[in-house]
């Protein structure tokens, strides 16, 4: 491995952190019998604050309120929709971000403090929200491939597109980077999909067909973005590095695409989720992009599960990495954090690879955080056992993603020495 493979491995790992919780409570708000999420700050001292029943997520997150707290005086908003957060004031009304009713998978929206949805109808998922004191809140939308910047009943502010190199990156000025396409494409049914395709480094489309790694996202409730894709889970630019072209599709089930495309997975993970990924392969195999036989595929969390389910669904993969993945969603469900949130994707036997574990026949690297309590290492430990060609690697002292470095490290290495079979 040269000097400038060294300095990018070396980045990632420093470089990318996992995001800090989402819900931070603030010092010295107290609501009677609640448990205290979030809070926003009126400028004139009054407290818009997000409880949850518990300060476990499940049930909390599943029976939050809003309360306005004014000089210790606390006025009961009542209950919000599940997973609700971001609480913002815009002028003397209380705004904040939740799932759009009645089900737990699906789009978030916007909602009033009289529990209205102000963004029904969107095309594109709202997906944080953000105090502007003085003027109306920001709505960041995820739009497709891209991000937008809305004020909150007003319009587009701006968009944020095409790949970039980050402010911390600026120490990597001079290394070069695999070319990253935007991909649009169609599902089986219809649907419009997009994605990502990263080649290797100093190539075109024309100097192919290269092996080629799919990476799923997490979530389902997540997205590639056309940003640079460098982080410390085997990412594209990563791969790009080792001569190796990367797939990044956003399947049904994710954010960009509103609240039905989000809700499509629902009591069906894996399912047309897993044929819109295939479909995208296909099509960089008929392109002559992709070699239709060194074909790799990776993921982390629901990532990591759409990878093990893929090598039951298909033999035409040459390796798998499984990353923080599920394995059993009915134990998940009885064992994890989320219980009653992972229940609204696959609730059943038969949406989990542990099922069909006999048809597996890909060389399977199973990685985990020791103590994950998000997808608990039972589930690594399980497929491991049922999976004689796999490899099992269990990180003491970690949790859901990996902090520490030199555990980081590990990681890229063995899934280098994985993926150099394809």
């Amino acid at each position: 491995m040269g000097a400038a493979v060294r300095q990018l491995t070396d980045e990632i790992v420093v470089g990318h952190h996992p995001p800090p919780p989402a819900r931070t409570p603030s010092a010295g708000v107290r609501v009677p019998g609640r448990h205290v999420a979030e809070v926003a700050r009126h400028p004139d001292g009054r407290l818009a604050v997000i409880t949850w029943s518990s300060p476990e997520i499940d049930p909390g997150l599943l029976n939050p309120a809003l309360h306005v707290v004014d000089q210790g005086r606390i006025t009961d908003l009542g209950a919000t929709p599940a997973d609700a957060g971001s609480p913002v004031w815009w002028g003397d009304e209380v705004c904040y971000l939740a799932l759009t009713p009645p089900h737990l998978q699906g789009g978030n929206a916007v909602f009033d403090q009289r529990h209205r949805n102000l963004t029904e109808g969107m095309p594109a998922c709202p997906i944080d929200l953000v105090q502007d004191d003085g003027d109306a809140p920001v709505v960041v939308v995820a739009a497709g491939l891209d991000t937008e910047f809305h004020r909150l009943g007003r319009g587009l502010l701006a968009r944020i597109t095409g790949s970039h190199l980050p402010p911390r990156y600026d120490d990597l000025d001079g290394i070069p980077w695999g070319t990253q396409e935007r991909l649009h494409y169609r599902a089986h049914d219809g649907l419009d999909l997009d994605g990502l395709l990263v080649l290797p480094v100093g190539t075109t489309r024309e100097d192919g067909p290269f092996p080629l790694v799919t990476v799923v996202h997490g979530g389902p409730y997540d997205r590639w973005t056309d940003s640079l894709q460098l982080h410390w889970v085997p990412s594209a630019q990563w791969f790009a590095h080792q001569g190796i072209a990367t797939f990044l599709p956003n399947p049904r089930g994710g954010q960009g695409h509103g609240h039905e495309f989000a809700a499509a997975v629902a009591k069906r993970v894996g399912q047309e989720e897993w044929h819109d990924i295939e479909t995208g392969i296909d099509l960089l195999v008929g392109q002559g992009v992709a070699d239709g036989d060194r074909l790799g595929i990776a993921g982390w969390s629901h990532g990591g599960f759409m990878a093990a389910w893929a090598t039951t669904r298909t033999d035409r993969f040459r390796a798998a990495l499984v990353g923080a993945g599920i394995s059993d969603w009915p134990r998940l469900i009885a064992t994890g954090e989320w219980g009653a949130f992972e229940a609204a994707l696959g609730d059943s036997a038969e949406h989990s690879p542990l099922t069909y574990a006999s048809r597996i026949s890909t060389p399977m690297l199973i990685v985990h955080g020791a103590d994950d309590t998000n997808v608990p290492v039972e589930q690594a430990e399980l497929l491991h056992r049922a999976v004689r060609h796999s490899e099992l690697v269990v990180y003491p002292g970690e949790g859901h993603s990996l902090r520490r470095r030199e555990h980081r490290l590990d990681l890229l290495n063995r899934t280098r020495r994985l993926f150099a079979t394809l």
